[in-house]
């Protein structure tokens, strides 16, 4: 009798063959693409181009891709005026993607490794416009929030990263819209408490009120919201039944303000736009 091979036998092996060959085809493929993701445009490229490629990257506003081209150069060639002057302008890509945290910790470590470089007072400017202008304050026209609703703190660091640019380098090209942001910043803090001395004034906390109201005669003199804080003060008082005290205020309110409507009319109503869910409140 003839032996005579099952033909279920081929079967399998032409399954396990198919199946070697999709195997070794997939190893090649994954292989392939490894070396895809990792091959870098930039390898051997000199300090110089890679410096002007970034340059030109972040003069288009290409910030991801000009971001990875200064942080090579720094990350190749750690000393020099590239690597300095990469820093920061990687700072500033980073501020304008969005990344606040990430370009203060920039500036931080560079102010940390050159302490004295020519550039010092660019980054004394960029923290404190970052800290000026922080991502949420983007979404202001939508939300109608008042600038003096924001984080104080931030408003705090921002006026002293300005500060200390005016003092230590008041020859700067940075220097006067620095002064100016810096005026900003004062009746903007100050108005901050006066939005807080309202808040409690409105609540009957009216010697909280008063201790923030003051706070604007002290800390912020000759600011505009001295006004309304003099008048919380005066209604606190009032409330409080002390009308020496509240005339005291009344006096000081209308000699620096003689045509002051608040006693007539009282504190102006928040307006909120139509859109805004805080005006549902």
């Amino acid at each position: 009798m003839t032996d005579r091979i099952p033909r279920s036998i081929f079967f399998s092996k032409n399954a396990l063959l198919g199946m070697l060959l999709l195997i070794m085809f997939l190893a090649l493929s994954g292989c392939s693409s490894f070396g895809e993701d990792e091959y870098d445009e930039t390898a051997g490229w000199s300090v110089e181009r890679l410096y002007q490629d970034g340059k030109e990257e972040m003069n288009a506003g290409n910030w991801t891709v000009a971001a990875e081209r200064f942080t090579a150069v720094e990350a190749r060639y750690p000393f020099g005026p590239f690597a300095q002057q990469s820093l920061i302008n990687l700072a500033y890509v980073q501020w304008k993607q969005s990344e606040p945290e990430m370009a203060l910790a920039t500036i931080s470590r560079f102010q940390r490794q050159y302490p004295n470089h020519p550039g010092s007072d660019y980054m004394l400017f960029l923290r404190g416009l970052i800290l000026f202008t922080p991502p949420s304050s983007r979404l202001a026209f939508l939300s109608q929030q008042d600038p003096a609703e924001r984080d104080p703190r931030a408003l705090r660091e921002s006026y002293a990263a300005f500060e200390e640019l005016i003092t230590r380098f008041p020859q700067s090209r940075y220097a006067e819209d620095a002064r100016q942001r810096m005026n900003w910043l004062v009746n903007t803090m100050a108005e901050h408490q006066v939005h807080a001395a309202r808040f409690y004034y409105e609540r009957q906390g009216y010697v909280a009120a008063i201790n923030r109201a003051q706070s604007v005669l002290t800390d912020y003199e000759g600011v505009p919201a001295t006004e309304e804080a003099l008048y919380i003060i005066m209604m606190s008082y009032q409330k409080l039944d002390m009308p020496d005290m509240s005339k005291d205020a009344e006096r000081v309110l209308l000699a620096n303000f003689p045509n002051t409507q608040l006693i007539a009319k009282g504190l102006p109503k928040p307006t909120y736009s139509w859109w805004n869910p805080l005006g549902y409140f």
